[in-house]
Formats: structure tokens, C-alpha cells, sequence
């Protein structure tokens, strides 16, 4: 990865680059192991996504050298503040890298109040919340996934477990899908088009490579 120029005031810093990737850079520069937890209530709605991204040794060190402000090495709780600030206002507009759908549907989630960042054993540690815009019960199809629309981050699911379900209801059956690049781009030849090869990160077909995790319930949850 190229030397990243330190911006005044943060401006572009480590988190821009993570989010801001031109067309050219079409394969993964960021990894970050992750966890998911969908969070279901006692009457079957989803009441929140709970993610946890712990991102590579490589760019962990970069964030840390741009956000170090007082140069002791370490991130103090305000230098940490100014990472989630900086990731939060960055992630905006990808919304937060998160995909929920409903019966193939898109689902609004709300962007999350705050992020927390934490740096732990030299890792950055990102964790966030956010629930739905409209209540919605968790019935027929839903499926949950995290990626990175412009191909930059890598969003790993290391094990099944990293995408579990608190309250699942009853008659609800749970599976995590891995799909195969190779086969998801023969699946949709008809839809994508020679402008998704040349700028994958301009098409939000590139959802279709996204680990997800799919629930099949009955139409009444």
C-alpha cells in the first residue's frame, strides 16, 4: 500500500483511505475479521445488528501513526474518539457496509448513533450498533451480510459462529452462505455489464460476492 500523506486536521487520515478507493484499486488493500450478531426481540422483530470488525496488524499500525497526536505510541481515549469520529463519517455514505434484505427487498437499517473504537493486541477494534428504520418481523427470507462495495475492505467471517442470532424464533433455520466469485458471476452474466469489470466499486452488484447470513422462517414468523 502506498505511504499515506498526513492531512491537517484529519482531513483525508488512515480512515479515508480505508473508505475512498479509486476504481483502479479493485481487489483488497484493508482485512478485518468480523462478527455479527442479529439480535431479534421477544416478539419477533429485529431489534439490532451488533458489529465488531478487528481489522489487520498493517493498517492498524497506519491508523495508529496518523491518530497518535501526542506521540507516545499508544491511542488515549481522546485519540480513539477521533478514529470513530472520523471511520463514522466516512462509512456514511457506503452505509456502514451493511446489507439486509427481506424476501430479496432492501431493508433500511438507521446509521448508528456512535462508534466504538478500541485497539487491542495492535488491532484496531471496530464495534457499532444499529436497528431497522421501520419495524420488521422476522418472516420468510431475511438475510444479513457486510461488505465493502467498492472492493477495498475485505470483511472476513473467519467461522460460521461470527454470524449468529440472539432470539432466533421458533421455525426460523439459520445458514451461512459463502458464495463462489465464480459462480455468482455466472449466475448473474445477464446482469452485470462490462462497466461492473471495469469499476466494480461503481456497481452495487458487487454485493452479489458478499458472505451472508440467510434465515428462512414461516410467512407469520
Amino acid at each position: 500500500m502506498p505511504p499515506i500523506p498526513r492531512p491537517a486536521a484529519f482531513a483525508l487520515a488512515a480512515a479515508a483511505v480505508l473508505f475512498h478507493a479509486t476504481p483502479a484499486m479493485v481487489h483488497p488493500h484493508v482485512f478485518a475479521e468480523a462478527r455479527l450478531d442479529v439480535v431479534v426481540g421477544s416478539q419477533g422483530n429485529l431489534q439490532s445488528l451488533r458489529h465488531l470488525w478487528r481489522f489487520d496488524d498493517l493498517f492498524s499500525s497506519t491508523v495508529l501513526v496518523e491518530f497518535d497526536a501526542n506521540s507516545d505510541l499508544q491511542l488515549d481515549q481522546a485519540e480513539l474518539d477521533e478514529v470513530a469520529n472520523v471511520v463514522h463519517a466516512s462509512l456514511a455514505e457506503f452505509d456502514y457496509f451493511q446489507l439486509v434484505t427481506e424476501n430479496g427487498k432492501p431493508v433500511e437499517m438507521e446509521a448508528p448513533e456512535r462508534l466504538i473504537a478500541n485497539f487491542e493486541d495492535n488491532q484496531l477494534i471496530i464495534l457499532f450498533e444499529s436497528q431497522p428504520k421501520k419495524p420488521m418481523k422476522i418472516a420468510g427470507t431475511v438475510d444479513f451480510g457486510v461488505y465493502d462495495p467498492t472492493f477495498y475492505t475485505a470483511i472476513d467471517f473467519i467461522e460460521d459462529e461470527n454470524m449468529a442470532v440472539k432470539g432466533m424464533p421458533q421455525g426460523c433455520t439459520r445458514e451461512v452462505i459463502r458464495p463462489d466469485p465464480d459462480e455468482a458471476i455466472a449466475q448473474n452474466q445477464t446482469s452485470l455489464t462490462e462497466a461492473f469489470f471495469n469499476d466494480p466499486g461503481g456497481n452495487d452488484l458487487s454485493k452479489l460476492f458478499a458472505t451472508r447470513l440467510e434465515l428462512k422462517c414461516s410467512a407469520e414468523g
